[in-house]
């Protein structure tokens, strides 16, 4: 493939094209127009046999499997200053004019669960912790909201503007283009080094600094969330120790800020081992992580097939991509909504432990919820 180098100011998601993907954190990432389908688990063969400078890239259904994108045309920025469109030049699309359209109205907002049933769910899973079927459990819920054509390049350009340093992202999806803005990495591999950065527990931010200091405060000492977070830690740590000659983590969780929530966090960071597997290959090694699916994960997963009462498609699952060298940049897709012409559905979960509180969990969706409807009045 021919490459060209552009300006540092250029905009990735002006080079994102219909049923390309676009993925981006803090000014760095890859914009695609369209291109091949290829079953994840033949990727890696299909990049060794592709053109130079082939990626492939997309997201990842949250059961596994799946396809991702080698597409002819593509923009990438994996360094500040280097920018290069590899392949044919397209026509690149800037978002202009943006007018927030007015608030959603109840009748426009289908929720499935409800929040009685979906805290009847919670209580449940609750039970089931206390009683020793399994440590945790993400249970998640929907909103479907009609009546108004949304575009996914707006939609994107407002998560971005929000928070530029979530990794936001436009892909392929069944059943439509899966659009938002994740706070958490799954997996980053350059080279010989992997990084990933776990989150779980969270409490709501507060236009208030003094009550906004609290709950971060209230959040760093709670046990409830403290044990969601081991959990977490727990098991990304054990997937990754056998891959790497080195690795390390923070030795008590960090709060991680995003505009809406707080988060607990832990980085880690590590040296693979040769042969170095993929960034794809380590991606679906972890997961489903805790953060998303719960543990033990056999167990957490027969929970959700009781208790949740929908198809998650791609949500929680990885996005991002991976190169023909292995390296790579995958998050998990969360803040996100699935675009399916005059139809968007919203998700939104919450770690279940023993001590979790049904009202609180709804509480926590429901702010989920609100944030994502807000941008969603720009798509």
């Amino acid at each position: 493939m021919s490459a060209e180098q552009l300006g540092a100011a250029f905009d990735l998601l002006a080079a994102w094209q219909d049923e390309g993907v676009y993925f981006e954190h803090d000014g760095q990432g890859i914009a695609t127009g369209p291109g091949v389908s290829v079953a994840s688990s033949d990727v890696m063969a299909a990049l060794a046999d592709g053109p130079e400078g082939a990626v492939a890239c997309g997201a990842l259904p949250f059961s596994g499997g799946g396809s991702l994108v080698l597409a002819d045309a593509q923009v990438r920025r994996t360094d500040p200053f280097v920018t290069a469109r590899i392949g044919p030049a397209t026509q690149p699309v800037l978002v202009t004019g943006l007018i927030p359209a007015d608030a959603f109205l109840d009748a426009e907002l289908t929720m499935a669960p409800s929040p009685a049933v979906y805290a009847g769910a919670v209580t449940e899973a609750a039970r089931r912790v206390r009683a020793g079927d399994l440590r945790k459990v993400v249970l998640a819920r929907t909103i479907e909201v009609g009546g108004r054509v949304f575009d996914p390049r707006r939609l994107a350009h407002r998560l971005r503007a929000v928070d530029p340093h979530a990794y936001t992202f436009i892909a392929p999806a069944a059943h439509g283009v899966l659009v938002g803005a994740s706070p958490e990495l799954l997996i980053a591999r350059h080279g010989s080094e992997v990084r990933t950065n776990p989150l779980a527990g969270s409490a709501p931010r507060s236009g208030d600094p003094v009550v906004d200091r609290a709950n971060a405060v209230r959040l760093i000492a709670s046990a409830k969330d403290r044990e969601e977070h081991a959990v977490v830690v727990e098991a990304v740590a054990t997937v990754l120790e056998p891959l790497c000659v080195s690795l390390t983590w923070d030795p008590q969780p960090v709060i991680q800020e995003t505009p809406n929530v707080w988060h607990l966090s832990t980085r880690f960071r590590g040296q693979l081992r040769e042969p170095a597997p993929s960034a794809l290959d380590i991606a679906v090694a972890l997961h489903p992580t805790p953060a998303v699916g719960g543990a033990p994960t056999d167990a957490a997963r027969a929970v959700l097939d009781q208790l949740e009462g929908f198809d998650r498609g791609s949500y929680a699952g990885p996005v991002g991509w991976v190169d023909v060298a292995g390296n790579g940049e995958w998050a998990i897709a969360l803040r996100c909504a699935l675009l399916d012409g005059a139809r968007a559905t919203l998700y939104a979960g919450a770690g279940i432990v023993g001590a979790s509180d049904p009202d609180a969990e709804v509480d926590e969706t429901d702010r989920k919820f609100r944030a994502f409807l807000d941008a969603l009045r720009w798509g």
